[in-house]
């Protein structure tokens, strides 16, 4: 199979020092993407002129939120894969070389996950959240979902798999995580892989204070709420169970199955 176009949407928000150091990243890796798209959300420092002195497309979102920016980004991609990076993120030297094999063979997934490395000048707290914060994110939310959480930091998706999801997700809220909702509305067929190899440098900063921290925390009791009880768990189990009955050769206990075609339910 060809090598999939890829784009890597970083919406951004006051984060211009943070975002020139995830450009200069992705440029430095030995896989550049084919389009970098950079959703200015209303900033008002020099985000936008970063992104251009780096050859990014830049999106304007004026609606605050991480939502409303990522979804814009993602309109906006017209490539075959659509990677999604923080402005803080630091990708690893081979994080499109890894995506697109990732994506270039025949057991392709639908959505991609990875790992984050939280950095910051305290070690403890980078370590409290590596295993802690996202430990328990793949821990309890995973079995809870039926599928690997996605990790908005290090993710990407194919574009039919936006063009699916992009209706059902609460993209115009910004009170929520816009990766759980996005988690929550994967759809029975769709395959999620998590690849812990694939590595994001995170900033520590969430944890800079315990109102930032808060915040994030309530946005993960709102986002269940909002989900609920259209995405509820024990559904999202049952019809992934159902689908797998009708797919001859998937395995009963596999989690994730093969993207069906639209036209007629058959496995691609």
């Amino acid at each position: 199979m060809s090598a999939p176009s890829v784009a890597v949407v970083v919406p951004s928000r006051n984060d211009a020092a943070l975002l020139r150091r995830c450009l200069a990243a992705l440029e430095a890796g030995t896989r550049r993407p084919d389009r970098v798209i950079v959703v200015d959300n209303d900033s008002a420092d020099d985000t936008a002129d970063v992104a251009r002195a780096h050859g990014a497309t830049v999106v304007t979102q004026p609606v605050h939120g991480i939502w409303p920016a990522s979804a814009a980004g993602y309109d906006a991609a017209t490539e075959d894969v659509i990677a999604r990076l923080d402005a803080d993120s630091l990708p690893a030297w081979d994080w499109v070389e890894r995506l697109v094999a990732r994506f270039s063979g025949p057991d392709a997934p639908d959505l991609l996950t990875g790992r984050g490395r939280f950095y910051g000048p305290r070690r403890v707290v980078n370590w409290m959240g590596d295993h802690w914060y996202l430990g328990g994110l793949y821990a309890v939310v995973g079995p809870y979902l039926g599928h690997p959480p996605l990790f908005g930091s290090s993710m990407a998706m194919r574009r039919e798999a936006w063009r699916e999801l992009r209706d059902l997700v609460h993209r115009d809220r910004a009170d929520i995580h816009d990766d759980l909702d996005l988690s929550f509305q994967v759809r029975p067929w769709m395959r999620v892989v998590h690849d812990d190899a694939w590595v994001v440098g995170v900033s520590a900063r969430p944890f800079d204070s315990w109102s930032s921290f808060g915040r994030r925390l309530r946005w993960v009791v709102t986002t269940v709420r909002v989900c609920w009880p259209e995405s509820r768990p024990f559904r999202h189990r049952a019809e992934r169970r159902a689908w797998r009955r009708r797919q001859p050769g998937v395995p009963s206990g596999s989690s994730t199955g093969v993207t069906p075609s639209p036209d007629d339910g058959a496995a691609r």
